[in-house]
């Protein structure tokens, strides 16, 4: 795939204004337009990233849909977070129309979609995923082939419940030093250089916990979406997670207290209200 294959850019937003921007700075053959359907009508791929599996099945299979738009042979790329089973459904109304879909989720936050650093992880066919790599390896750094279609979004939520019970565990450990009198910070430089590192401390505390920021932008209540998901495929192959249990109780109740909207950060703040102790930097006395 050249450049100039990518030239019909049309785009999408809930928000039209900021689609509009966006067509304007890009300039060119770029557009924004007002339904999925005029999207697919003008293009061969189509990219969507979107809340879950249950949207991106609305805006595939729905009114106006993109499944309406499509050409015969066309491809729908979906870079969202998504029940598996979700995303099998929507590819079958999808194969209906002779097209395909290759599900491709990202690890890399924002600040790795702005310095196009994202990884895919990423399920279907052969073809289409071959089809549809140029555009992954312009936007990441690192594209995984899973499996079939779903593979993609399995391995998304298993790789956030996991990072999400490695969050809250962290977060505990580090509380714990704190109240026995460490300093969080120099610890957070020990787990770094030891085997209880991980992504989370390199990071999370240093840059959003201990300046008191809490300003990760991904969403709490995205993340315990991703965990349900992820203890749903576990239950659908009779696969005990107890740890994966307790930790979606925990974010739940973190959830509840954070409310709508909230950071992923919010975690941590939770959890320091469980003892009420923060996690600022410097040793404090030891607490009885």
């Amino acid at each position: 795939m050249s450049c100039a294959e990518c030239e019909n850019r049309t785009l999408l937003d809930a928000d039209a204004q900021l689609a509009q921007g966006l067509a304007q700075t890009l300039g060119g053959e770029a557009q924004a337009v007002a339904t999925p359907r005029e999207v697919a009508a003008r293009s061969d791929i189509v990219i969507t990233m979107l809340p879950n599996g249950q949207v991106v099945k609305d805006v595939v299979l729905g009114k106006d849909g993109v499944v309406h738009g499509l050409k015969p042979g066309s491809v729908l790329l979906d870079t969202s977070s998504c029940e598996p089973w979700l995303t099998q459904q929507t590819a079958a109304g999808l194969a209906e129309g002779g097209c395909t879909m290759v599900d491709a989720p990202v690890s890399g936050a924002q600040w790795g979609a702005q310095d196009a650093k994202l990884v895919f992880m990423v399920g279907g066919s052969d073809a289409d995923v071959a089809r549809v790599k140029p555009l992954m390896d312009v936007m990441g750094r690192a594209v995984f082939h899973l499996g079939g279609v779903g593979s993609g979004h399995a391995m998304k939520c298993i790789n956030n419940c996991i990072t999400a019970v490695t969050l809250a565990n962290s977060a505990e450990g580090l509380l714990a030093s704190k109240r026995y009198g460490l300093d969080p910070k120099v610890m957070v430089d020990v787990l770094n250089e030891s085997t209880g590192g991980s992504w989370i401390t390199q990071a999370h505390f240093h840059q959003r916990v201990f300046n008191r920021g809490f300003d990760d932008p991904f969403k709490l209540e995205l993340m315990l979406k991703d965990m349900g998901i992820a203890i749903g495929l576990a239950a659908e192959t009779d696969t005990p997670v107890p740890i994966w249990g307790l930790g979606q109780q925990l974010w739940r109740m973190a959830d509840h207290a954070a409310g709508p909207g909230a950071s992923v950060s919010e975690l941590v703040r939770w959890v320091e209200n469980q003892s009420g102790t923060e996690l600022t930097a410097g040793a404090t006395p030891r607490k009885a």
